[in-house]
């Protein structure tokens, strides 16, 4: 894709889903599903969204409309279809191992696409900010956190991983993607990312100890029973790191009341703490959930 066909397709305000291929991956097409709001202007932020293993980065997209309308951001959600990019490997993982487990050149990790994207829209002229903010619920936030760990940070300015299944743990010690070993990274690798300001999102309903959805193997079952109890184990794990090496430990987790593994609402809770500065409140009374994914 070129930038005046990205700059064509976002001339106007409105929802616009592009068909877009990465040159690392031409065998492998995405779609980037954007919504530019009315006052969005070139110095206005721009959120990267992912989403869920469902691919539905168009609903993602529009669950964060309001937010986008109440301060003129532009959303953009690079969608992996399952047709192209199936499975956990691809997407989740960041395609950083082939099938057969070899490590798969750098350039074709599916974590440097955003950042690719987002220096497109920059080439576009849509964009005049040097950095985006970047925001992933499920499998989204497993792929935001891996992609902190093996890519530049150079173009976010904040990233928060929602509601993740499990996590890379931030070692050399432990082959990907149950650590970080084995794929090039270097102790100052580990460094970066413990420094990096990451807000990890957890839901305090989201609790559920099994499903098709949550994952069961033995690294993801070492963190914790539920998707809650895994976000504070990551933490924990990274302080234990920092400590370890000597570093800083940036990282915080907000823990939000009242929501279980629903990612439209999350988009929006991300959206006030990111650019109105709340938080939702307790709820005094339990509720359904309905799981979004």
């Amino acid at each position: 894709m070129t930038p005046g066909i990205l700059a064509t397709a976002l001339a106007a305000p409105g929802r616009a889903s592009i068909p877009f291929l990465d040159p690392h991956s031409p065998d492998r097409p995405l779609v980037l599903e954007c919504y530019r709001a009315p006052g969005h202007r070139p110095e206005n932020p721009v959120v990267m969204v992912q989403h869920g293993m469902l691919r539905n980065g168009d609903e993602y997209c529009e669950a964060w409309i309001p937010t986008a309308d109440r301060h003129g951001l532009l959303i953009v959600a690079p969608t992996f279809p399952a047709d192209t990019w199936p499975g956990a490997g691809p997407y989740n993982d960041g395609n950083v191992l082939g099938g057969d487990g070899d490590l798969r050149p750098r350039e074709s990790w599916s974590q440097a696409i955003p950042g690719r994207v987002f220096g497109l829209l920059r080439q576009a002229g849509l964009v005049a900010r040097n950095k985006a903010y970047l925001w992933g619920h499920s499998a989204g936030g497993q792929f935001v956190h891996r992609l902190m760990a093996t890519q530049d940070h150079a173009a976010f300015e904040a990233v928060a991983p929602a509601n993740a299944g499990w996590y890379t743990l931030p070692t050399l010690d432990a082959p990907y993607p149950k650590g970080l070993g084995g794929i090039g990274l270097t102790r100052d690798d580990v460094a970066r990312l413990l420094a990096y300001p990451m807000v990890i999102f957890a839901g305090d309903q989201d609790t559920e100890t099994e499903g098709p959805s949550l994952p069961s193997h033995a690294a993801a079952r070492a963190q914790g029973p539920h998707r809650f109890a895994r976000a504070h184990a990551y933490l924990e794990r990274g302080r234990a790191e920092a400590a370890r090496l000597g570093v800083a430990c940036n990282w915080r987790l907000v823990v939000v009341p009242g929501i279980g593994h629903e990612g439209m609402r999350m988009s929006g809770i991300a959206g006030d703490y990111w650019f109105d500065g709340k938080m939702p409140e307790a709820p005094t009374a339990p509720r359904e959930i309905r799981k979004e994914l």
